[in-house]
């Protein structure tokens, strides 16, 4: 290639705000007609190899729970909406994996449609598959949650609806942060300048399973790099994460999948203040980046953009490294149907396809599979008619619909506020806002409302002014403000329901009042928020989530320091996780319904399996995929409310090094629309990565030993145990730092 062309491309890969929407290249009649880029039958890389250069496109667009407002979306005209689904922490908690790829499906399919009319480009940068590590995180909202496991099972299905399965993807899905990104600012701490001290066993168990679920098994387009450093070296410079483990150990090759870095991570990574200073120079920072791996810098602090001639002539990078850099993004839009003409897949999608009556169906039924029942003394599903009514409705988000919506959201063409909800369904509403954050706030409206009624439903918790990116917190105890006029309401001896917005708030104080029947916890709900909470709270649907997090107590933040990654317990520090935290206010998995169950193994399951035996008779390419023999059990109604039912199963036992884990998520599967009195069964699916452990080199090695399958997270059925017999085997070896 000619220096020009070089320059050129260079431009392309340090990614600044390019203005305007998507234009498709003309292969009918343009100059790339007889281009080898053009010809659909040729390679993928054959057809990325052949361009010589491409105008403007914007690499940054963001749909983390629908088409978001950001530099590469233009909204107006017949795209002046699109579908707000819940944020993923509440989708988790549906664990329901049909359910996040028909969300996939709908957010990549609207996507595409704004792409096609110039409103948005090809590639996107969701999602957000960091485990929750810690509840001060202002982004944990983000992410499906804490659990390793949990997080891989929903990626997987996410970038199935994303992509799709076929040769073209209906978009470029992007997962991120890779890697131990957690922490946006702790004092003199920030995501810019942190340096994630992590170890090796932990970072294989922990920290990177959902990027392998990504990159090895679901073959996302694109990994994003993030701000912090890992062990010494910044991510976005870090040969090891990137190249080592990403590339070669996972096999991350095979399409000429790109890297991106997190925007400004690559800034921050030269002589910028605040940053980790690790070079000299922007020029040197962009050549340590790129020759790491990271193939596309987003550059988005005005005016600080290196000169392109400068970077490339500095000689901090190759020219080789650079042409490797540009064909993988070049292919990403290749197998994103980028030159494929105007017949090509997808390319039919238009405003038709955006916000229909499926896609509303689905964030309202996501919404109610989503919110959780932490506590019921009897009071739901209540009657809100009759002498129940008129019924006070209280706190800052009862008639604030964008409180629902989250963070990385669009605009949806409505937005379905609790009280709205109410009204439409009938009800006789006494509305009064509620302080947030407020020292100081009057309370006499609140109170007035609650005294005219026979019900009071509450609307609190924190918000994304309290919780975002950029912002953590310091506390996860419930603002003063909301907890005095709680108390307040609760006094008056009247039925009480608190319906929690955002991530974590300890709830130890609300469940002393007695008047506070119900807790719901919502996450957040999205656009039709308010009419989940209400169907739920009137039995018009039947609550089934369970937390995909661990409420901690208010006391943990001084217990466990921010910036220790470390998952264990040790000393006075009281570990991480449900897997070894032993004393929350509620339980990773908790949730409650409406009616009862019980889960009993269908037949009796083997006592003993042979690991030798299991390889042996097993044909994947990756061992920790082998599967084990599936337990199937009959799921039953025992009550008088039809519901869906989760089914968890966790695994516990001393196998493999101490300290054992309290126990780990190994498998569910969701049942739904179980009627009263009715059974049905139900295959419960693993594989030998679900029963392996972590050594301290960082390999997933699977142990003899005795296993105990505990179902749910209070006894609904017997429990299953068994025992693994002959030498332990390592099943994925981890590269050594």
């Amino acid at each position: 290639m000619g220096q020009l062309t070089i320059l050129t491309l260079l431009l392309a890969a340090i990614s600044t705000p390019v203005q305007g929407g998507l234009k498709y290249p003309d292969c009918s009649s343009g100059p790339l007609k007889s281009n080898q880029v053009c010809n659909t039958s040729a390679s993928a890389e054959a057809r990325a190899s052949a361009l010589l250069g491409l105008s403007a496109y914007q690499w940054w667009n963001e749909a983390l729970h629908g088409v978001a407002h950001n530099r590469g979306i233009t909204w107006g005209g017949q795209f002046n909406a699109a579908t707000q689904f819940p944020q993923a922490i509440t989708t988790s908690a549906a664990f329901d994996d049909s359910l996040i790829e028909q969300i996939g499906v709908i957010i990549s399919t609207e996507a595409r449609a704004f792409a096609n009319n110039g409103r948005a480009h090809l590639d996107f940068w969701t999602p957000d598959v960091n485990p929750f590590r810690d509840p001060r995180w202002g982004r944990g909202h983000e992410t499906p949650g804490e659990d390793a496991f949990r997080n891989k099972k929903w990626a997987e299905a996410f970038i199935k609806g994303m992509q799709g399965l076929g040769p073209t993807h209906r978009v470029v899905a992007t997962c991120k942060h890779f890697a131990a990104y957690d922490l946006e600012g702790s004092g003199s701490t920030t995501r810019f300048n942190f340096d994630a001290k992590v170890s090796t066993q932990d970072l294989a168990e922990y920290y990177l399973p959902p990027f392998q679920q990504c990159a090895r098994d679901s073959k996302v387009g694109s990994i994003m790099c993030s701000y912090n450093a890992v062990n010494g070296v910044p991510a976005c410079a870090n040969a090891y994460l990137m190249d080592t483990i990403l590339r070669k150990h996972w096999n991350w090759t095979d399409q000429n999948q790109f890297v991106v870095s997190d925007c400004d991570a690559v800034y921050y990574l030269g002589n910028a203040n605040g940053g980790h200073r690790y070079k000299s120079s922007y020029s040197a920072a962009i050549g340590a980046a790129l020759e790491a791996g990271c193939d596309n810098m987003c550059w988005a602090t005005d005016g600080t953009a290196p000169n392109a001639a400068t970077a490339f002539s500095s000689k901090s990078f190759s020219q080789a490294t650079l042409d490797k850099a540009m064909l993988r993004q070049y292919q990403g839009l290749v197998k994103a149907g980028y030159f494929d003409g105007p017949d090509a897949l997808y390319r039919n999608l238009g405003a038709a396809d955006v916000d229909t009556p499926n896609a509303r169906e689905v964030a309202l039924r996501a919404a109610e599979k989503g919110i959780v029942l932490l506590k019921n003394d009897g009071l739901l599903p209540i009657s809100l008619n009759g002498s129940n009514s008129p019924v006070a409705m209280i706190g800052f988000w009862a008639n604030a619909a964008e409180k629902m919506l989250g963070g990385y959201s669009g605009s949806p063409a409505f937005k379905n506020d609790p009280v709205a909800a109410a009204k439409a369904m009938g009800l006789t509403v006494n509305y009064a806002a509620g302080p947030l954050t407020q020292s100081t706030f009057d309370t006499s409206s609140a109170m007035s409302a609650a005294q005219k009624s026979n019900t009071i439903i509450f609307f609190g918790g924190i918000d994304n002014t309290v919780e975002k990116e950029s912002q953590d917190r310091s506390s996860i105890a419930w603002p003063a403000s909301q907890l005095s006029l709680i108390q307040k309401l609760a006094a008056l001896n009247k039925p009480m329901v608190v319906v929690k917005l955002g991530s974590h708030v300890d709830d130890t104080p609300l469940l002393a009042l007695p008047n506070v029947k119900a807790i719901l916890w919502a996450g957040y709900p999205g656009q039709s928020g308010g009419t989940a909470v209400m169907n739920l709270i009137t039995g018009l649907a039947a609550p089934a989530a369970r937390l995909p997090i661990t409420m901690y107590p208010a006391a943990y933040t001084t217990q466990a320091p921010f910036t220790n990654m470390a998952l264990r317990p040790a000393g006075a520090y009281p570990g991480r996780t449900y897997r070894w935290f032993p004393n929350p206010v509620f339980p990773f998995g908790h949730g409650l319904h409406y009616t009862t169950f019980s889960a009993t193994p269908t037949a009796s399951f083997p006592s003993t399996f042979s690991i030798q035996s299991l390889l042996a008779a097993c044909n994947e390419v990756y061992l920790d995929l082998c599967p084990f023999p599936s337990l199937a059990l009959t799921i039953t109604n025992t009550g008088a409310r039809g519901s869906d039912y989760v089914v968890l199963g966790f695994l516990a036992g001393r196998y493999g090094p101490s300290p054992y884990p309290i126990k780990t998520l190994a498998t569910y599967s969701r049942v739904s629309a179980l009627a009263p009195g009715t059974s049905r069964s139900v295959e419960l699916k693993w594989n030998l990565g679900n029963m392996a452990r972590v050594d301290e080199s960082g390999s997933l090695v699977l142990y003899p030993g005795e296993y105990t399958l505990l179902l749910d997270t209070v006894p609904v059925g017997g429990n299953v145990s068994f025992v693994l017999t002959g030498r332990e085997v390592v099943l994925d070896a981890f590269p050594q730092p």
